[in-house]
């Protein structure tokens, strides 16, 4: 079997069981295997496969063909141009994301003067983390996180990528982990712009977050690729989907400068009702940004 026989066989395999994008998916697998760019793979059409590799992408297919993540059978992804290490205990970085990391460093390139200070609300994988860290050589981030699987895999990524020396990761739940670790009282989280009396609280120029924004009832409706392999974890947004942003319009602003700045990326049809959110808190919302499919994704405010 050659090269491009492979493509189409697999290609047609995946198309039937549902796989969005098949010959892509195809192409993808066959270039991890024999460790070539994809590119590449048009070059090499007329490459007949040993046997061991044409049993070793018959496993990839399948695993494919079940709904499994190209991601997760490659075991990472590129986010930024950089390689990111994903699995289960994370969400798996998508393109929309790095529009919030890249509208993160290019406000942090224009502050003066350095360096700045930034807060990852939910870090995952690490990804934004470490492209602003990355582009920021200057820049302190703090990367919170509530599962210490997902924080462990973020620090393994900081350090593949040589940034872990800028990076501080924190497991807890929210602000309040934020505040114990500079001396709040366990259990406290503080919710007014001045923080708690006698405690002195970090402060950022950035806070950053993707934060869950996937109604609670409609998680059973997604893709399997999304609802069977990322974690609810980092899906599950409560009721309406919006809860985290109500926790973050109250949550940031003892912790942000007073010339700091929010960027937050939401779902689909969730702009207006979260504008509301956070004026109703006092924020001003300067941009809502696009994706690349024109839809409106990432909202930029300040206090």
């Amino acid at each position: 079997m050659t090269v491009l026989e492979a493509i189409q066989k697999s290609a047609d395999f995946l198309a039937k069981k549902g796989v969005a994008s098949s010959r892509l998916n195809a192409e993808l697998l066959l270039a991890h295997l024999l460790q070539m760019p994809r590119m590449k793979l048009y070059l090499n059409f007329d490459r007949v496969l040993a046997v061991a590799e044409i049993d070793a992408l018959r496993e990839l297919i399948k695993r494919r063909g079940q709904r499994e993540p190209v991601q997760h059978i490659t075991g990472s992804t590129s986010f930024c141009g950089l390689e990111i290490i994903v699995n289960r205990h994370a969400l798996v970085p998508r393109p929309e994301t790095e529009l919030l990391a890249e509208l993160g460093w290019q406000y942090l390139s224009a502050q003066n003067p350095t360096p700045v200070t930034v807060l990852d609300f939910g870090t995952g994988t690490g990804c934004i983390a470490i492209a602003i860290a990355a582009k920021c050589p200057d820049a302190r981030i703090t990367a919170l996180d509530l599962s210490s699987e997902a924080l462990e895999l973020a620090r393994e990524n900081a350090l593949k990528n040589r940034v872990a020396q800028q990076i501080e990761f924190l497991q807890g739940d929210g602000f309040a982990v934020l505040a114990e670790w500079c001396g709040c009282p366990q259990g406290l989280e503080p919710s007014s712009p001045n923080g708690l009396p006698g405690i002195s609280l970090p402060q950022f120029d950035l806070i950053v977050s993707n934060p869950p924004y996937i109604a609670s009832s409609e998680i059973s409706t997604l893709e399997p690729e999304v609802r069977d392999f990322d974690p609810s974890l980092a899906l599950d947004g409560g009721v309406d989907g919006l809860g985290f942003y109500r926790r973050l319009a109250v949550g940031t602003r003892p912790f942000l400068k007073p010339a700091g700045k929010i960027m937050l990326e939401f779902g689909d049809g969730q702009a207006e009702a979260i504008k509301k959110i956070l004026t109703d808190e006092n924020w001003i919302v300067e941009a809502v940004r696009e994706d690349y499919s024109h839809r409106a994704r990432i909202l930029v405010a300040r206090r």
